[in-house]
């Protein structure tokens, strides 16, 4: 399912949301200009063995694993030598990687800022234009109503938070991994499950493929949403013990954090609606 827009406009233009997306294309942007600016005269980068005069405490080894999640290859056998391909680079350095975060030890390709500030940077990093373009259609949809509901500073902090927690969930997975993580996908889950909560009986307009037909359908929000979150669930379990692909735990972390965050960070006078409707049911029980 697709969502293509939702019904429930916004009572007023949604400043973070549509400049959290003009960042996203803007990095996206500059990952492709300097793919086809860089001064190297090959597909290769290439840096040698200062890296032993680092100030780390053991000489600094490549893991392939930084080449083989962005669909690249290192061809260099010495241990303080990495050649990766361009386009890859500036994802490789600025993605989150859960053992140099855990380790505090930052691997090559080196960064000129601390390691802990990947878990921001890596918000703002895709790996391909359908990445983006899947991310940035979400949060086009859901993120004014939720920015309304919780005015753009808020918003903001929101964001950042839900895909801070969103990174933290997929590190508690695998904690050693060395590949790296990117997008914007785990913040705008923190997103959806303010939606989810905020504006449950909401229609939103859905591209629903039916073995050769296509039919777009109003789908209320809380069944869209659900049923996204059940099959992250559902798709992060099939993918326990794997290595790459897609970071469903981080998906669920967001979603998790987005869930709770919403009370705090919405507006006092905006109500939880799920909430309230699940507490009048409850009440009607007894």
């Amino acid at each position: 399912m697709i969502p293509l827009r939702d019904m429930l406009p916004s009572r007023r233009f949604p400043i973070v949301t549509v400049s959290l997306i003009v960042l996203n294309l803007l990095v996206f942007l500059f990952q492709g200009y300097l793919a086809m600016q860089s001064p190297y005269r090959d597909d290769w980068i290439t840096e040698r063995s200062e890296w032993t005069h680092a100030h780390l405490e053991e000489p600094p080894i490549f893991n392939p694993d930084y080449a083989l999640a962005t669909g690249q290859r290192t061809r260099s056998t010495q241990p303080n030598v990495v050649e990766i391909k361009r386009d890859a680079w500036l994802q490789t350095q600025y993605s989150l990687i859960p053992s140099e975060l855990l380790s505090g030890k930052d691997l090559p390709p080196l960064i000129p800022i601390p390691i802990w500030f990947t878990l921001l940077t890596s918000l703002f990093l895709h790996g391909g234009i359908l990445h983006l373009l899947g991310n940035m259609l979400y949060l086009w949809i859901f993120g004014d109503n939720v920015e309304d509901a919780m005015g753009p500073v808020r918003f903001l902090g929101f964001y950042i938070l839900c895909g801070i927690a969103a990174a933290l969930a997929q590190i508690a997975i695998g904690p050693s991994s060395s590949i790296p993580m990117l997008g914007a996908s785990g913040a705008i889950a923190g997103v959806l499950a303010a939606y989810f909560m905020l504006y449950p009986q909401s229609r939103v307009l859905t591209l629903i493929p039916l073995f050769f037909f296509l039919r777009i359908v109003a789908v209320p929000a809380v069944f869209l949403l659900g049923f996204w979150f059940l099959l992250q669930v559902v798709s992060g379990a099939r993918s326990v013990g794997s290595s790459g692909g897609v970071a469903f735990f981080a998906h669920i972390g967001g979603f998790l954090a987005g869930l709770f965050l919403v009370f705090p960070f919405r507006q006092r006078h905006v109500p939880v609606t799920l909430w309230r409707i699940i507490q009048r049911r409850h009440a009607a029980r007894r």
